[in-house]
């Protein structure tokens, strides 16, 4: 499963951006166990998105609403610029694109997609134990001022990817994700607006293919 595919499990990073969560988060086992606190306390999460991708010569920019519940549920509805549908219900994956009447299906298990990096927050949290290389960026400039920029590579995915970056804000919550691919192509998700432990419904998650469209199974998840 694709658009534009690659990771699973994120890796965080370098030196902390030169700000005031500085003095707040003073190394980078604090922020990591900060995040993980954080997360692994959270049943589930509303916000919007912002996917920017970057590469070879293109660029793409989708938003929409995602929806994660635990243990291993996620929706991604695309509104802009034109409509499609991700959908996990912790066990099984679809991928529903409208204009071509199609629906992929995967075992999310071996789901190797971008709109899995925020996966390993429906589980237990162990940011130094799933990112590789884990230390503060201090050369990337954060989305928003107060944020810390993490830097590290995926644990397994040092093939396709180069490396990962994450915001984190004061109050540890995970504001943008970028993946670079060792293409040299770049995906960000920006998230705002993000609401936790709210009551969502496990119907959210639950997905039937509209009649007419055709339906791809990728037992391998690619």
């Amino acid at each position: 499963m694709k658009p534009p595919a690659l990771v699973q499990v994120l890796a965080f990073a370098a030196c902390l951006a030169l700000s005031p969560a500085a003095v707040a988060l003073p190394n980078v086992h604090a922020v990591a166990q900060a995040v993980d606190d954080h997360y692994n306390h959270m049943q589930s999460l509303q916000a919007n998105f912002t996917e920017i991708y970057q590469g070879s010569g293109v660029e793409r920019v989708e938003s929409g609403t995602l929806w994660l519940k635990k243990p291993g549920k996620m929706r991604w509805e695309y509104r802009s610029p034109e409509e499609k549908l991700f959908v996990g219900d912790g066990k099984d994956a679809w991928l529903y694109l409208p204009a071509e009447k199609q629906v992929r299906k995967s075992s999310m298990r071996n789901l190797d997609d971008l709109r899995s990096p925020l996966a390993f927050l429906l589980g237990k949290t162990k940011l130094e134990k799933e990112l590789r290389v884990l230390s503060f960026a201090p050369d990337v400039q954060p989305w928003k001022p107060e944020d810390a920029m993490l830097r590290g590579v995926p644990r397994g995915m040092e093939d396709r990817v180069s490396q990962v970056l994450l915001e984190v804000t004061p109050g540890h919550q995970i504001a943008r994700i970028l993946i670079q691919g060792v293409d040299d192509s770049i995906t960000e998700y920006r998230f705002s607006d993000q609401k936790e432990n709210l009551e969502i419904p496990d119907g959210k998650f639950h997905f039937s293919a509209p009649a007419g469209s055709e339906v791809v199974e990728d037992q391998a998840g690619q």
